[in-house]
Order: structure tokens, then C-alpha cells, then sequence
């Protein structure tokens, strides 16, 4: 479009402003759309879209009252197959988002969603000019108390599971903007997208990779801050399912965020028992080196204790949901185990370190005060039973497993009643272990020794804890709890 040409519309439409003609006004917008900016001649849609921006800078502050009529056909030449026609689109899109500010939110998921399809432009010239855009449209979502959170976090959910690494990018950039807005409490939010964080953190790309436990990071430091407004119950299945993943970084990060949620949410994670023991029994027995050096395991062992710690007494009484009830964290002596060097403030590093020995309160979360929470022993002893079957589980794995049938014994032993008959054989199998034999470990008494909280069995060996559970498992289960333990140490005769 010539000069004098823009200079006219320019005039044209203020003069129509100023008579406040709103008639005129989207004629002429309607017909630089339709005639030019969706035009079937490429210089044709250059004009319109230029004529566009124009409107829009003659309009002003009330270029807001016109704003879908001016982003539709823009938004629309994203998709040029010409690239010049999709940069000058980025160009008025630019000019028009630019004048009205604030008056763009209401609009935010169309732009949003057309933005992150030029990220992945092939184009240079194109991906500059959306990030010129880009950054505007983040000053005004920073700058502005008026983002439609809820309205943007399905289409959040939808994107965040795209495999294209520009894309990933994008989306990532923009949650660390929303995560710092003071007034954006995306917190509340989490469970619809950890998951496809933690896909992305599974990227190839190093820098993506980079960005997202950052994002995790910020996330886990404000889970630490207000664990009472945090729903850790819907996002417990998601970190099962990512703690199995065969990714070092994502299974790490994801059993560091499994560690804080025990520690934080107390026995509202007893009804995911079973799933976070699928999770955390095999990485017992890792062997590999680069995997003890990634600190997978001693993460493990600490979620796998603590998670322990959580069955108590009252499980054993009649199938009633018992109520969340705030309580002190007990001192745990493996807290060491959980400290480990990492890379990002996200997952593996400091910022998820274990506070278990510092004796913090356990928190309830919001809403969740007096909701139900039932161990699911059934499924608790169908995960033990399948892994202590399972001849190619490593020794410190089967030796975890037989620690857990020895404690839910003492703690809930009218409840385990009925499972003694199925777990009797496979006790009786482990006892001629090969493997037990392999380590040269000897058969022992009834004793459990070291005690149970140890994270290892030395000479006692994988026969005595047998034994040990054995002997729990013929005790009447009517006797009290302290009684059971004194008999099982061999303290009471």
C-alpha cells in the first residue's frame, strides 16, 4: 500500500472516529478484509493486511471495540503459504496488538494458539517477527490483573503435548511468564499440565531440557511454600507413571517430586501405596553405575521408608475411610540419603532436597481436611506378592518387599490375616532362594536384624527376614502391637 494511500485511510477513519460513525468504521474494516487481506492475489492481501494496522493506529484506544473484525483476517494469513505475506501478518498483527494492549486478552487463545504455530516456522524472518510479537503480548499479560486463566489452561493442555521442539519452547517460555505474575496462581492448575512437563523434559534438546526443570523447579519451590493449597492427590498417579519411565532425568526428577509429596502430604498418599511401591521396588536393587550415580536409588529408598512410616494401627480397623488429620513428621535417619547434586533448581538438585530430619509439619491440603484416606491393603499386598514371585528381582528389592510384609503385619495384622494363606508359598519358595545362596548370605532365626528402618540386611541375610515374616504372620492377630514387636525381636517369649 503507497504512502498516500495509508495516509488516506488513516484520515478517513479518524475523521469517521471523531463522528463517532461505527457504521462506516466496519465497512471499511470489512472491506479491507474481505476484498484484500483474504484476497486470491498475494499483493492484495499484503495491502489489506497493511491497511489493517493502519485502522487500527487511526482507531486508537477504541480499536478495542473492533478488535475481532482486525485479528480474524490476520490471524487467518498465519497460514499463507507465502512466507513474506506470513511476516507482514506477524508485522500488523504487531501494530494492532500494540495500540489496543490490554483491550488483546479477551482475544488471548487465538493469538496464543496462532503464535505457536509460527514458532515452528521454518521461515527465520517469519520466527523473528513472532517473537517480536510474542514478547508484547507477554508485557501486557505480565502488566495486566485481567488474564482469563481459566479460559487459557485447556488450550494449555492441549499444546504443552506437542512433540515440536520450537513449540515446546514456546510453551515452556510462556508458563515460567505466567508462574512469575504475582496475581496468576497457576499452581492450582498443575495437575492439568505436570504431565506434559515432564514429557517435555524427556526432549532432546539440551536447552528445552534446561528450561523445563527450571519450570519444574519454580513449580516444587511454591508446592514448599503453600502445600495446603496444593492437590497433590490428582497429580499422585503421574508421577507413578513417570518414576518408571527408562529416562534418568525424568524418573529422577519425578521420584524427587514423589519424596516432597510423601513428606508433604502425609497419608493422603496412602491410597497411591501400591502404585508408588510398582514405582520405587525396582530402583531398590539398581546396580548399574550410572544409575547409583544419578541418586535414583537413595531418592527411591527415602520415598520407599517414608512411604512406610505412613501405615500405622488405625489401618487395621474396619474398612471406614479414616480422616486426613494434621500431624508432626517423624525424624527420619535416611534423610542423608536423599541429598544429592543435581543440575536444575527443578528436580534432582538442592531445591528438592528431603527435609525429613527437620521435624516439619505435614500439611493438609486445601479441601481436603477431612476427606477419606484408606489403605488399599489389598493392592499393597498383590504389588509385594507379584515382585516377591518374580525370580528376576534384584536382592535388595525382594529383601524391601519382605521388610513391608514384616510391618503391615505388626501394624495391621487383622487385615493381613487373610492374606497369610496366599503369601505362605511364596515365603516358603523365597526361603531356597538361589540368589540368597549366590551372595552367600546364611540362613537365620527369627530375628530381623538389623531392625526394620535399616535400609540394609546384612549377614542375617534374606532367610532370616523370611523367617521373621513367617513368624509375624502365625502370631494371633489379636495381639496388641507392641507385643507383636517384642516377640518378633525375640524379647518376649
Amino acid at each position: 500500500m503507497p504512502d498516500s494511500q495509508f495516509l488516506f485511510l488513516n484520515r478517513l477513519v479518524r475523521e469517521f472516529v471523531a463522528q463517532n460513525n461505527t457504521v462506516q468504521i466496519k465497512h471499511v474494516i470489512q472491506t479491507l478484509s474481505q476484498e484484500f487481506a483474504l484476497s486470491q492475489h498475494p499483493h492484495s492481501r499484503k495491502g489489506g493486511l497493511i491497511g489493517l494496522a493502519a485502522c487500527s493506529i487511526a482507531l486508537g484506544k477504541d480499536s478495542g471495540l473492533y478488535l475481532k473484525e482486525l485479528i480474524e483476517p490476520v490471524l487467518t494469513c498465519f497460514n499463507d503459504a507465502d512466507s513474506r505475506l506470513r511476516y507482514y501478518a506477524c508485522e500488523a498483527l504487531y501494530n494492532i496488538v500494540k495500540v489496543a494492549r490490554g483491550a488483546v486478552l479477551p482475544h488471548f487463545n487465538v493469538l496464543f494458539d496462532g503464535l505457536s504455530k509460527l514458532a515452528a516456522d521454518p521461515d527465520p524472518n517469519v520466527k523473528s517477527g513472532s517473537e517480536l510479537l510474542d514478547r508484547l503480548l507477554k508485557d501486557i499479560v505480565t502488566e495486566s490483573n485481567k488474564f482469563d486463566l481459566v479460559g487459557f489452561i485447556p488450550l494449555l493442555r492441549e499444546r504443552i503435548y506437542s512433540n515440536n521442539q520450537y513449540a515446546r519452547q514456546f510453551i515452556i517460555s510462556w508458563i515460567l511468564v505466567l508462574e512469575s505474575v504475582p496475581d496468576i496462581n497457576l499452581l492450582d492448575y498443575l495437575p492439568e499440565i505436570l504431565d506434559g512437563l515432564f514429557q517435555i523434559l524427556g526432549d532432546n534438546g539440551k536447552e528445552i531440557r534446561k528450561m523445563c526443570e527450571v519450570v519444574l523447579g519454580e513449580f516444587l519451590k511454591e508446592i514448599k511454600k503453600n502445600p495446603s493449597s496444593v492437590k497433590f492427590a490428582e497429580m499422585a498417579n503421574i508421577l507413578v507413571i513417570h518414576c518408571q519411565t527408562t529416562d534418568d532425568l525424568i524418573q529422577l526428577t519425578a521420584m524427587c517430586w514423589m519424596r516432597e509429596f510423601i513428606q508433604l502430604a502425609g497419608r493422603v498418599m496412602l491410597p497411591y501405596s501400591s502404585g508408588i511401591l510398582t514405582a520405587v521396588l525396582p530402583c531398590l536393587a539398581y546396580d548399574d553405575r550410572k544409575k547409583m550415580d544419578s541418586g535414583i536409588k537413595e531418592v527411591a529408598n527415602v520415598c520407599n521408608q517414608s512411604l512406610m512410616k505412613l501405615v500405622t494401627p488405625e489401618d487395621d480397623e474396619p474398612d471406614e475411610p479414616k480422616p486426613v488429620v494434621q500431624k508432626q513428621a517423624e525424624p527420619n535417619p535416611d534423610d542423608s540419603l536423599a541429598k544429592q547434586e543435581g543440575t536444575a533448581s527443578g528436580g534432582p538438585d538442592g531445591s528438592c532436597d528431603s527435609t525429613f530430619s527437620s521435624g516439619i509439619s505435614v500439611f493438609t491440603p486445601a479441601g481436603t481436611e477431612r476427606a477419606p484416606v484408606t489403605l488399599h491393603l489389598d493392592g499393597i499386598v498383590q504389588v509385594l506378592n507379584c515382585h516377591l514371585s518374580d525370580m528376576a528381582i534384584g536382592m535388595m528389592t525382594r529383601i524391601a518387599v519382605l521388610k513391608w510384609l514384616y510391618h503391615l503385619y505388626i501394624k495391621t495384622p487383622r487385615k493381613m490375616f487373610r492374606h497369610t494363606d496366599s503369601l505362605f508359598p511364596i515365603l516358603l519358595q523365597t526361603l531356597s532362594d538361589e540368589s540368597d545362596e549366590a551372595v552367600g548370605l546364611a540362613a537365620g532365626g527369627p530375628r530381623l536384624d538389623p531392625p526394620l528402618s535399616s535400609p540394609l540386611l546384612p549377614s542375617s541375610g534374606l532367610r532370616a527376614a523370611v523367617g521373621s515374616v513367617r513368624q509375624q504372620a502365625r502370631t494371633p492377630a489379636d495381639l496388641p502391637a507392641a507385643q507383636r514387636e517384642r516377640r518378633a525381636d525375640g524379647l518376649e517369649r
